[in-house]
């Protein structure tokens, strides 16, 4: 028997089994790759070793890239080295793969010569989500084993498959049940042997790749400039896939190296593993000590059927936590669970549930209409109508309805959740919990935090959102908290430019050509004019003087110009399409809002648009962190990740507005203070300080 830490050797019966055991994942770390390589060396001299087995201790197959080795130089042996030798092995070898294979620890099970899954397994590719392309042989053995068309698929989306799908494909040779990974590696080596398997090397292997059509390749190209032209590794994926089909094997890998390595250098793979980390960084809460205690939430209540909390609804449902839906028209209820069951059918149709799991969710969701059906609730969350006066209402029924120790949380995007709070006799127990629309889709839950809320609710609600899917990011309170309070700033400038002479559209292509899935105007119509209308008219009803005053916007909506869902907003929509097409009557509307406040229309510029969209985020995002709205730069990048469609190989606001330059930034923002006035361009002081000092502000 050959052992070291991470990688041991020993025998059974005919069979050299080679285990990787470096808890949690079994990372391809240089502790790892050193053992794989002293263990096979071991295999090959065991005279009485016919065939040699690879697996995996624990949890997980070999799951990719040692974290901790992000950012350095890869020791000797590198990936590609041991990934050769098992290619080159003497002796046939059997990858048994359980939990997940992904990244380089797919590749290594790709340089084997048979591979088995556990039912349950998933395989996958995930490079490119890092801005990277699998280094190590991966883009040139997987179209060998799944033809170069789905090998495109999975490397560029960098989703992995089940293990039915690996063996459809051709990815795996063989699906077991039961038992472990180590006892369906044995069997599996025993057939190889008694069978008299192919063990023919996937570096040999053409027939999949042989008479590929060219043009595979050019439309990948030209699919990738439409959806992804901002993007860097995704467009090398395919030159690597290429070369693949084209070259052969050997110079294929020296091609995919070569490709790797340029990937490694863009600025684009240290934001998109920038904003990798952010999310993982988010989850702990300063000062919120790891073992606090948290509450059981076994069941939840949701207030309002409407989009949002129907869509909130479907998040508990989704995690299989029983809802009970509560709306106090039962007209609005029935149009609500309506509305659920459509979505989950329409998910039925795209493949991505089962007619019994669509059954399973809505039975899940418990429509009521009488608060006394929440006693019980566990988590009770609000999501009526964005109104003070309302919201407080239902937080004094819920006081008095829902059990001690019930978390009573308030979806509102903009409003005081400590007024909230103080509409009930228990403070302690309430804080938001901002879901963002579409609440069944988007990733992003902002998690706020009140001046009496318990360290435990908060603690619980954190978890929470990790187990319906969410990224929780715990934020403080203030008017739109961190994401819509940046938001309105960049609302605000995008609204000014559009007074002052530039068109919606000139401004949502600045800022999608800049990497936003959405310009500012089409978000708006998305999302609904009508919201941003209503929130408005709240704050000058309440005598809030920072209230906008009656704008362009505000008259679209009073036409009921509400955007997407009416067909016709900021836009005009063509029945059953979300392409924007400008229309002259919002020109016509624009024009007069300038003559009523007696603005005459300039050029601008597509830099001073995209300077004063962005760097007015910047600048108050700082201001958030002076205030401790936000506890740190990462909070508010993956905000806006999340949130927002910041494009993510920019790694975040504050991350980007580094790489951006904070003396260039800060000399703007001065520059249109100066020019513009207004608080939004109040410089920060931590933004001046930083700049001043060359200090980073994403730290």
């Amino acid at each position: 028997m050959q052992q070291n830490q991470q990688v041991h050797y020993a025998r059974s019966g005919r069979v050299g089994v080679i285990t990787v055991d470096y808890p949690p994942v079994n990372a391809v770390g240089h502790g790892v790759r050193s053992g794989l390589l002293a263990a096979l060396e071991t295999g090959l001299a065991d005279a009485d070793a016919d065939i040699l087995l690879l697996t995996c201790a624990g949890r997980t197959f070999m799951a990719g890239a040692d974290i901790r080795e992000f950012g350095k130089p890869a020791a000797p042996p590198t990936l590609p080295e041991v990934i050769a030798r098992f290619d080159a092995s003497a002796k046939p070898i059997v990858a048994a793969i359980h939990g997940t294979a992904l990244g380089g620890g797919l590749e290594v099970a790709l340089a084997c010569h048979v591979r088995v899954a556990l039912r349950g397994a998933k395989l996958g590719l995930p490079e490119v989500k890092l801005g990277l392309l699998p280094g190590a042989g991966g883009t040139q053995r997987l179209p060998r084993l799944v033809g170069p068309a789905k090998a495109l698929d999975m490397i560029l989306s960098g989703d992995p498959v089940s293990a039915e799908e690996a063996l459809a494909l051709g990815l795996v040779d063989a699906v077991e049940d039961g038992g472990s990974a180590l006892e369906a590696g044995l069997r599996v080596a025993g057939r190889v042997l008694a069978e008299g398997w192919s063990t023919r090397p996937v570096s040999a292997r053409n027939d999949r790749i042989a008479g590929t059509d060219p043009a595979l390749f050019a439309q990948r190209r030209a699919d990738l400039a439409r959806r992804l032209p901002h993007l860097f590794s995704p467009h090398r994926i395919v030159d690597a896939v290429e070369a693949a089909v084209t070259l052969p094997f050997a110079e294929g890998t020296a091609r995919e190296r070569a490709l790797f390595l340029q990937c490694m250098e863009s600025p684009q793979r240290a934001g998109l593993i920038h904003a990798f980390f952010a999310e993982r960084e988010v989850a702990k809460v300063p000062g919120l000590p790891a073992d606090t205690a948290t509450r059981d939430v076994r069941s939840v209540g949701v207030v309002g059927a409407g989009t949002m909390g129907g869509g909130i609804a479907m998040c508990f449902a989704n995690a299989g936590i029983p809802v009970v839906l509560l709306d106090s028209a039962a007209e609005s209820l029935d149009r609500g669970v309506a509305a659920i069951r459509r979505n989950y059918e329409a998910t039925a149709r795209k493949g991505r549930l089962t007619a019994a799991q669509v059954e399973e969710r809505m039975a899940l969701i418990r429509p009521a209409v009488s608060y006394a059906d929440l006693a019980d609730a566990d988590l009770v969350v609000e999501a009526a109508f964005e109104s003070m006066e309302v919201k407080r209402t239902i937080f004094q029924t819920l006081d008095r309805t829902c059990k001690p120790g019930t978390i009573l949380a308030t979806n509102t995007s903009t409003l005081d959740v400590d007024a909230i709070a103080a509409a009930t006799g228990r403070p302690q127990d309430v804080l938001g919990m901002h879901f963002f629309s579409p609440a069944n889709v988007m990733r992003l839950l902002e998690v706020v935090r009140g001046a009496k809320t318990a360290d435990g609710v908060l603690a619980t609600v954190m978890g929470l959102a990790r187990r319906i899917g969410k990224v929780g990011v715990a934020v403080g309170v203030c008017y739109g908290f961190v994401g819509n309070r940046i938001l309105h700033q960049r609302g605000r400038e995008a609204m000014a430019l559009v007074e002052e002479g530039a068109s919606p559209a000139q401004v949502d292509r600045v800022l999608t050509e800049f990497g936003f899935p959405l310009g500012h105007f089409s978000m708006t119509d998305l999302a609904g004019i009508d919201v941003g209308w209503r929130i408005r008219e709240e704050r000058r009803k309440a005598g809030d003087p920072e209230a906008q005053a009656p704008n362009w916007l505000d008259a679209l909506a009073e036409r009921g110009r509400y955007g997407q869902k009416t067909g016709a907003g900021v836009y005009r929509y063509e029945p059953g399409s979300r392409t924007p097409i400008p229309d002259l009557e919002v020109d016509a509307v624009i024009a007069e809002d300038r003559r009523r406040r007696g603005v005459t229309p300039r050029p601008v510029s597509d830099e001073e648009v995209r300077e004063r969209c962005l760097y007015v985020m910047v600048n108050e995002a700082a201001k958030i962190l002076e205030e401790g709205i936000a506890a740190r730069p990462v909070d508010i990048d993956a905000i806006w990740l999340h949130g927002y469609g910041f494009p993510a190989h920019r790694g975040g606001l504050l991350f980007w507005a580094d790489q951006e330059g904070l003396g260039k930034i800060v000399a703007a923002v001065e520059r249109y203070d100066r020019d513009i006035g207004g608080p939004q361009w109040r410089p920060s002081a931590l933004l001046q300080q930083c700049a001043a000092h060359g200090r980073p502000i994403a730290c």
